[in-house]
């Protein structure tokens, strides 16, 4: 991730100290470590999940071919059964995450402590939330540009169906049965999968925990965006960061930080009551080469829930067209 040092969090924040997130080098504490350890093993996959997408190629060759050849049929279905394989184990995986996730907001809102102290005192976890979301981004980036993973899904399913009109079971129904077929489906069929599983935990854990304030959560996400942003937009931090993967990964924990703030915030990020900067962390993400960011630009224009509110200003929908 490179030299994520000590960093300056939101000094023009409402209440509160300054806070100092350190997102390399912070070791948990006794008080963080059960939580700690359970997050960590999801972790630990993540990086296997993220390599087995990027080289994820397909088999619309396979597909392609004779439809009206046996032989080729079979060939095909060999090809798509171990991909299909391959999506429910992303799948599954996006499960853990949730859980993963439910764990970390647990702990970073619960009382006696404001969310500010929280991230104060507990920066492993700080640290573990900011690498969910980059890994979520990373994710749902790598699945939007490649479209074999819904067409490899939907050759298995019409392939599904076409055997039991014809009374035939194959082997693979024993792997991926009917109703995982269909929530592989719904997951597969977002845009983002990951941040819409993220986003759907974070409304779900609001909505179950009344006696929480909602400001606890949002005020975590808040501070976590203001972080960010003022890591990228300070030259004196910025110049600390030995490689651009330090930045993608700041830039990806602000953006993905919004987008949960702007699910469960019941105004949104973009409000003028919005407790996030929103001009600046657009700006900052404009200020880097296109071709890094268009896919965090896109996850704020198609993502959020807010963004074509009558609260939200004409410039800040301006400068996400």
């Amino acid at each position: 991730m490179g030299n994520l040092l000590k960093v300056l969090a939101c000094a023009e924040l409402e209440h509160g100290p300054i806070v100092f997130l350190d997102f390399e080098h912070a070791q948990p504490t006794e008080a963080e470590t059960a939580v700690w350890n359970q997050v960590s093993a999801v972790l630990e996959e993540a990086h296997g999940i993220l390599a087995e997408l990027q080289s994820y190629n397909g088999a619309g060759q396979e597909i392609r071919e004779n439809p009206g050849d046996l032989a080729l049929q079979e060939k095909a279905w060999n090809a798509v059964c171990p991909l299909v394989a391959k999506l429910k184990r992303f799948y599954e995986f996006s499960l853990r995450l949730e859980n993963a996730l439910r764990s970390l907001l647990e702990a970073l809102t619960s009382p006696p402590y404001a969310p500010m102290q929280h991230l104060e005192r507990e920066q492993a976890l700080a640290k573990q939330f900011a690498e969910i979301l980059h890994f979520t981004l990373s994710f749902d980036e790598l699945k939007m540009t490649n479209p074999a993973i819904q067409n490899d899904f939907s050759y298995y399913r019409r392939t599904i169906s076409r055997n039991r009109l014809n009374n035939q079971q194959l082997e693979a129904e024993n792997e991926v049965n009917n109703e995982m077929a269909n929530r592989m489906s719904l997951f597969y069929a977002e845009a983002t999968p990951m941040l819409k599983t993220l986003s759907n935990a974070t409304t779900k854990f609001v909505s179950e925990n009344k006696t929480l304030p909602i400001e606890d959560t949002t005020d975590c996400l808040s501070t976590m965006a203001c972080v960010c942003r003022v890591m990228l937009e300070t030259p004196e931090y910025r110049c600390r960061f030995t490689n651009t993967d330090t930045m993608l990964f700041c830039m990806r924990v602000m953006v993905g930080v919004i987008i949960l703030y702007d699910h469960v915030h019941p105004v949104g990020a973009f409000a003028k009551t919005s407790k996030i900067d929103m001009k600046g962390c657009i700006k900052v993400l404009k200020e880097q080469p296109s071709n890094s960011v268009e896919g965090l630009l896109n996850a704020l224009r198609y993502t959020t829930r807010h963004l074509h509110d009558d609260s939200t200003s004409k410039q800040i929908r301006a400068l996400l067209q």
